[in-house]
């Protein structure tokens, strides 16, 4: 029995212990320490607020335009930010202190909403200022993100990022996915301004929260001091030059193509091909993310029994099972069941492939290699959704998933010997650089 089991047991009056572990163990393990514990309320904090906006903002700028030009600009500000400036803000998150710059970049996003609030408040809100809003939102929560995504490596071990990960990934499922929107739906019908007021109380705890995380250290850097350009680019030499982590990020990538491609169509495919209608497209995507809690709740088991590299491939093959299971199916309750599995494998692979990315990039450049990978996230959303939109309109709506499969496939035939390179690849980080027990 471990300490911890021990310290949690109770004697049953038979002079048997249960162990028992409470549930704040079971969520956030004591062995990764306060900081985590801290960082990982800040994150579902964050979380809930994000998701409020998810529906709101959608919401907020269809009530003010009927233009789906502009209806579309304002889920493009969610991609364009990082695009633009996600390589900068890696560049800068390897040069600061990292906690502090996610409450900077957080602070400012609720000084941002706050100014949308006034306008909504005093009825001066305009389509335009919604966009603005949307924009620098966007562009404070890139900077926020980026940072934020280097502490978990400076608190826990590299055998606790998979657990660690899990955990945030849990956090964004339920207060992104499935707490947030239909909250912000809900403030919205009471009044346009409250959902973002809700928001904004979410993001500035979130604040709160993360400052009781003990300061952490800039990382430090065996050159002397250089400009962003040149910080930038040894973070990218650094890249090529390592074939495992570039390797993964190829991957995500190329595969982030073939999955926006049906996606940016999937309204039309969920309401018009499978019949659907509006209340069935949105019970897809709720579908998946109840389908990723079971996922990452299993994660911890997983991890224990199953190798890295097998999950991978596992997981990348349902990938492409997934997309010609869709091109296939006329029928709604099947859509369902694979929607589920999607959510189920695809946050499995997102916890890997970020444990196994953070497991082999040094502290120093954690920031910038974090920002090359979000950008070629987010790169490969905008060129999928583009190509999807011209093949359904060449050839149909399941023409998209036809392409998906075939360059998931052969995408995955091509690299399926480099993931057990990748899988079994030695960490950077060592035991003594992670976080004492609180």
């Amino acid at each position: 029995m471990t300490r911890d089991d021990a310290e949690s047991s109770e004697s049953d009056g038979r002079g048997d212990r249960t162990p028992r572990r409470s549930l704040g163990e079971l969520i956030a393990p004591r062995r990764l320490g306060g900081d985590f514990r801290w960082l990982l309320a800040s994150s579902w904090t964050s979380n809930i607020g994000d998701g409020i906006a998810l529906s709101a903002a959608p919401l907020l700028i269809a009530s003010l335009t009927s233009s789906p030009l502009l209806v579309a600009a304002g889920a493009m500000m969610q991609f364009l930010p990082w695009l633009l400036f996600g390589l900068l803000a890696g560049s800068i998150a390897d040069q600061h202190d990292r906690r502090r710059l996610v409450m900077l970049a957080n602070g400012t996003r609720a000084v941002i909403v706050l100014g949308l609030v006034v306008f909504l408040a005093t009825g001066q809100v305009t389509v335009w200022i919604v966009l603005v809003t949307s924009f620098l939102y966007g562009t404070a929560e890139v900077f926020a993100d980026t940072a934020g995504s280097t502490l978990l490596p400076m608190m826990v071990r590299p055998a606790d990022l998979g657990i660690g990960n899990a955990r945030l990934q849990a956090g964004f499922l339920v207060g992104n996915q499935l707490a947030g929107p239909p909250l912000g739906a809900f403030l919205f019908a009471v009044g346009s301004f409250w959902p973002f007021l809700v928001q904004i109380l979410c993001v500035s705890l979130a604040v709160i929260l993360i400052s009781r995380i003990a300061r952490t250290p800039i990382p430090e850097t065996d050159a002397a001091p250089a400009g962003t350009s040149h910080r930038i680019r040894e973070g990218l030499s650094w890249l090529r030059g390592n074939a495992p982590v570039r390797t993964l990020v190829i991957i995500i990538l190329v595969f982030n193509v073939t999955w926006a491609a049906p996606w940016g169509v999937l309204v039309l495919y969920a309401t018009e091909h499978l019949g659907m209608g509006a209340v069935g497209f949105g019970a897809l995507t709720t579908a998946s993310a109840l389908g990723g809690l079971i996922g990452t709740g299993c994660f911890g088991w997983l991890e224990r029994h199953v190798s890295f590299a097998t999950l991978m491939r596992v997981c990348l093959s349902l990938e492409v099972v997934m997309h010609l299971a869709f091109a296939l199916t006329t029928s709604g309750v099947v859509a369902f069941i694979i929607m589920f599995g999607f959510g189920a494998y695809a946050f499995v692979w997102g916890t890997i492939s970020t444990t196994v990315r953070q497991r082999l990039v040094p502290i120093p450049l954690q920031g910038r290699i974090a920002s090359v990978n979000m950008v070629g996230v987010f790169g490969g959303l905008v060129i999928g959704q583009f190509l999807g939109g011209l093949i359904a309109q060449a050839w149909g709506l399941t023409a998209p998933w036809w392409f998906a499969f075939g360059g998931s496939a052969i995408t995955l035939l091509l690299v399926w010997r480099s993931i057990s390179y990748i899988a079994a690849a030695p960490p950077v980080l060592d035991a003594g650089e992670s976080a004492p027990e609180s």
